[in-house]
């Protein structure tokens, strides 16, 4: 929803740079927000419906979109026992799981994330990290993650891209970034390596 400073934006073939929202939606390009952005005030089941928003109004199945809601229940159990409860009233995980599960109703082949994990539980963020191996191993959904959780973030990567104040200082694929010293030093510190190498 930010213009662009510069530069151009390809989403394979498609440049996406000045592109409307809906139209990069379209396109199958999903976000999943910093802070989850659920619509509070609605209800589980009201949030994922409109994440297939574009979906209903091409006339797609309604059939289709539901199986879709039964697949996010799936991945989420909670939020099949929650469906009707209003998003302001579920936890944090709740509403992360809500969020994932909303970009998942458009049907993405790019899924992107920032900072999933924020203020969430360890046992919650296993969970979420979980369902993104699902989906990558299972649906080949193609996932770009903004994580400080350096190393959940590089288990579930291919490749990993190191930034600091804006620009990129490391790249490579995630096994090596795993090992590489400058990572564990930014992001756990020299006293806090064998934290890291547990």
């Amino acid at each position: 929803m930010t213009p662009a400073a510069g530069g151009e934006v390809l989403f394979g073939k498609d440049e996406v740079t000045a592109l409307a929202p809906d139209r990069i939606v379209k396109l199958g390009i999903s976000q999943v927000p910093e802070g989850r952005q659920v619509f509070k005030p609605l209800s589980v089941e009201d949030n994922l419906e409109l994440g297939a928003y574009l979906r209903y109004r091409s006339r797609e199945g309604k059939a289709a979109i539901h199986g879709d809601m039964r697949r996010v229940f799936d991945l989420f159990p909670r939020l099949e026992e929650r469906r009707r409860q209003l998003a302001s009233t579920m936890s944090g995980g709740e509403q992360q799981m809500l969020a994932i599960g909303r970009a998942l109703m458009a049907r993405p082949r790019l899924l992107l994330l920032d900072e999933p994990s924020m203020g969430l539980a360890p046992l919650v963020v296993q969970d979420i990290f979980r369902v993104l191996e699902q989906l990558r191993q299972e649906n080949g959904t193609t996932i770009l993650l903004v994580e400080q959780n350096a190393k959940a973030a590089l288990k579930l990567a291919d490749r990993g891209y190191v930034l600091e104040t804006g620009k990129v200082i490391l790249e490579g694929e995630s096994d090596e970034l795993m090992e590489n010293a400058e990572v564990k030093r930014a992001y756990l510190g020299k006293d806090k390596k064998e934290i890291w190498e547990r």
